[in-house]
């Protein structure tokens, strides 16, 4: 998934007007190894980032911004657990074991398009928690308000970043963040950039309310297994796409049995292939 370029992005199997860049934290956690180094192989893949003769100081500058925003984020994180009654250490094995990406968007102008074309469907981000740096001259994303599901344009306030709060959010608080449903917009005359920075849970980390929020509304989630059930679920047909509600705390879902198959199966030190996954994640008939 981490490759240099892309322009073939689907969102629930429809094609995004959008190309990107994806940066992920190595395998390794040493940005001084070269990109494709054994030790930087995850679940997400490699980096191939451009050295500095083809295109200089823009590895140094997304490393250091990809750091700093990860430092952000960590501090958000022990304001989150403060927040809901833990101590703020308590997401310290997220800081240590977060499998998180910087993707760089660009959508062109979408000219002559077919009617409905999207810069990217509505989707809920499944992480934890993103952290957007939005373009100020073309204001395209928009959020579902949650009271009757009216979209509304979010508009960047000049030197600020967008924060979302995702999937494992909304199980870790008990349902009291709700990851909201978002798209972005077209537009005819403007090309659009924005920056998000995904913060993810490790792979084998188990997310599940935290024993702060009383009675739990959610059996445990292990994200490796939701992050790859997703991905899957955008490039081919596994059938409904997985949901938290699939672990709602009484819900019948296979997927609550059928996780712990594919996190004693998988290999997270290696790249996703969906064929290769496809017999861990596809339900049983």
């Amino acid at each position: 998934m981490h490759v240099v370029f892309f322009n073939d992005e689907l969102t629930k199997q429809r094609v995004d007007w959008k190309e990107a860049i994806d940066i992920g934290i190595p395998g390794s956690r040493d940005w001084s190894l070269p990109d494709t180094h054994p030790s930087n192989a995850n679940l997400d893949g490699f980096n191939r980032l451009p050295d500095e003769a083809g295109l200089p100081a823009f590895r140094s500058t997304m490393v250091e911004y990809f750091e700093e925003v990860t430092a952000l984020s960590q501090r958000l994180t022990a304001l989150f657990a403060t927040g809901l009654g833990m101590p703020p250490h308590f997401f310290d094995e997220l800081r240590d074991n977060h499998t998180s990406y910087l993707r760089l968007n660009y959508y062109p102008a979408c000219l002559d398009a077919v009617p409905g074309t999207l810069g990217i469907s509505p989707h809920r981000d499944a992480g934890f928690l993103t952290v957007l740096e939005q373009d100020m001259d073309c204001h395209s994303l928009q959020a579902a308000r949650l009271t009757d599901g009216e979209w509304m344009t979010v508009r960047p306030v000049p030197g600020s970043l967008t924060i979302n709060t995702g999937d494992m959010a909304n199980m870790w608080s008990n349902g009291r963040y709700v990851a909201p449903l978002h798209r972005v917009l077209t537009n005819d005359q403007k090309q659009r950039w924005s920056a998000p920075f995904f913060y993810n849970p490790g792979y084998m980390t188990g997310v599940k309310p935290l024993p702060s929020l009383g009675q739990p509304h959610f059996d445990e989630c292990f994200w490796g297994y939701f992050r790859a059930q997703r991905f899957a679920g955008d490039f081919a047909d596994f059938g409904t796409e997985i949901q938290i509600e699939d672990f709602s705390v009484g819900s019948a879902s296979p997927h609550k049995e059928r996780q712990r198959t594919f996190i004693n199966g998988a290999n997270f030190a290696k790249p996703f292939n969906v064929d290769e996954y496809r017999p861990l994640l596809e339900m049983p008939q």
